[in-house]
């Protein structure tokens, strides 16, 4: 319905476009609407060679709404078109839009279309008053590059192999895009906690006390026993030393012999404290032989062996 001057106007929001010209989605369809010069232009409905409708699917967007048939007598601004960057996240994802769209191959790229098409979309950029990110330029000035060397005559090189393709570089670049890219959306269909399922939650006012299962009396008494047990089987045993003197057993023999004239080699020793006394004991024994202050005396070979004071006490 065409609308007096002033008055508010839909505006259509138009996919990506291609090769130049204004697109529709993936179709490429634009529409041209005349440019009224006067009411009565504006008043009678416009020629349009726009077809209804785009294979079924939506070719613009009415406030939100899909629209899928154009219709007759629809004024549309030419300041209304809104050309979405978001379609394509990049100068890569362009270059590889257009020679998938195609059919071209990927390892044989024809520069030419493929440059002019590329072209032509950033210009359509540039009528709609965008501005243009600064690797799409980029990329344009890199295809133009490659499609000049490519006209340039090839010369071999001193080796005699082949000079290298110019389009190497850019083929390896799109086949790790196109790789990414794939990877990016069959990770994308993996469930996603949000969008296609939500996490169950239970919420408990009462807090509830745990009830612990009750325990035999024979099970403690068991489990009691084995404790006992591996106690017994890792316990240390330490063994203490008896500190002996030489000097104190040394005035225990002189006590003895003080009261008594002789007495037999074996009554001083006492048997019954074990070995190391007894030992200690001989050894006291022989110090004071030593020092002159014991004598032992024995008869005839195999008697009986004697020990006495060196010295007549006072």
């Amino acid at each position: 319905m065409a609308e007096a001057d002033g008055a508010e106007r839909p505006e259509l929001a138009v996919g990506p476009v291609d090769g130049g010209t204004g697109s529709t989605g993936d179709k490429g369809v634009q529409p041209h609407p005349p440019a009224p010069a006067s009411a009565d232009a504006l008043a009678a409905p416009a020629t349009d060679s726009t077809p209804d409708t785009v294979d079924g699917v939506a070719f613009a967007r009415l406030y939100g709404e899909p629209l899928f048939k154009l219709p007759q007598d629809l004024y549309i601004p030419p300041d209304a078109l809104e050309v979405f960057l978001e379609t394509f996240e990049g100068p890569l994802d362009l270059l590889l839009y257009l020679i998938r769209k195609q059919n071209f191959n990927v390892l044989d790229i024809p520069m030419a279309d493929v440059t002019t098409q590329y072209l032509g979309y950033v210009e359509q950029l540039r009528k709609t008053n965008l501005e243009l990110a600064a690797e799409y330029l980029l990329m344009a000035a890199m295809l133009i590059e490659i499609k000049s060397r490519m006209l340039l005559p090839v010369k071999k090189a001193d080796t005699g192999e082949e000079a290298e393709d110019p389009r190497a570089e850019l083929v390896r670049r799109l086949l790790e895009y196109e790789q990414m890219k794939l990877a990016a959306q069959r990770l994308d269909k993996l469930p996603q906690l949000g969008r296609d399922f939500l996490r169950a939650e239970v919420y408990i006012e009462q807090s509830i006390t745990p009830r612990f299962p009750d325990v035999d009396s024979n099970d403690l008494r068991a489990a009691w026993a084995d404790v006992i047990k591996r106690a017994k089987l890792v316990q240390h045993h330490k063994i203490s030393r008896e500190e002996l003197s030489v000097r104190e057993h040394m005035s225990v023999i002189l006590r003895k012999l003080q009261g008594a004239r002789f007495m037999e080699f074996s009554e001083l020793f006492d048997t019954t404290r074990g070995v190391p006394v007894v030992v200690v004991n001989f050894i006291a024994m022989l110090e004071l032989a030593r020092e002159s202050l014991l004598e032992i005396t024995q008869a005839e070979p195999f008697a009986p062996i004697y020990v006495r004071l060196a010295y007549l006490p006072a």
